[in-house]
């Protein structure tokens, strides 16, 4: 077999993603934290060669205000050297000042939280949606142990991803989580018009014969592979790359 061949054999690479969570106080940390995506950190991950990157406001779900922020890259090496990469970087020190020296009587935040996920090999990399207007719903699933965790993470490699695609449903990125809050866990995204999108789309998925008779198969019962499930509505700033 030629080396071409077995390239093409070979499975796609997986990205890693980082995703942040910014905790913040309604007053000048909105406005303080949009300006240090947009100024500072959006443009020192973009010279990285970092690309796409989104940024979020929680509209629907527990604790807002806050803000997301979702960091594609091809290796997770990248991602856990983000800050050494981002402190040699004279513009980022610069433009990111006000956030980074607000002092403890007037902080930036109240708390910024991280995970290192792996894309799914079902999706292993993360698709940009198309259009104008946009929401995004940002789903985490827990499970009770690791056996029930691989289940679910199988079912959807295997076939519901497949489903999703086909009933309408806009897949942005799906990934495990490998360091974070609340494991063994699973994260993915979808993106749609507006909320009636979103309820048609659920719906239609929901109908699936497709769908029904996997989710009914005992070994895919949401007691055995799913103990928690949070749900939340996010819409993109003006920063943001998705």
């Amino acid at each position: 077999m030629s080396g071409r061949e077995s390239e093409a054999m070979a499975p796609p690479a997986l990205e890693f993603y980082q995703l942040r969570k910014y905790t913040l106080r309604t007053g000048p940390q909105l406005m303080l934290t949009q300006s240090y995506f947009e100024h500072a950190l959006i443009p020192a991950l973009n010279r990285i060669g970092i690309a796409a990157v989104g940024a979020f406001k929680l509209d629907i779900g527990p604790e807002t205000p806050s803000y997301y922020l979702l960091i594609p890259a091809p290796s997770a090496e990248i991602l856990t050297s983000l800050d050494t990469r981002l402190r040699q970087d004279a513009e980022y020190s610069q433009a990111a000042a006000p956030f980074l020296q607000a002092p403890a009587a007037a902080p930036a935040f109240v708390r910024v939280e991280s995970s290192l996920l792996s894309a799914f090999a079902g999706w292993p990399k993360l698709v940009a949606p198309k259009g104008p207007k946009r929401i995004f719903q940002l789903r985490t699933y827990e499970s009770a142990g690791y056996a029930g965790h691989l289940r679910k993470v199988q079912m959807f490699d295997e076939a519901e991803i497949g489903i999703f695609v086909r009933t309408g449903l806009a897949p942005v990125f799906f990934g495990d989580t490998v360091i974070g809050p609340r494991m063994p866990s699973l994260t993915y995204m979808l993106t749609f018009a507006d909320v009636n999108d979103l309820n048609e789309k659920w719906k239609v998925f929901g109908s699936d014969p497709a769908w029904k008779q996997l989710s009914q198969r005992p070994e895919n019962a949401d007691a055995e592979i799913v103990s928690n499930i949070s749900n939340l509505y996010l819409s993109p700033l003006s920063s943001s790359q998705i």
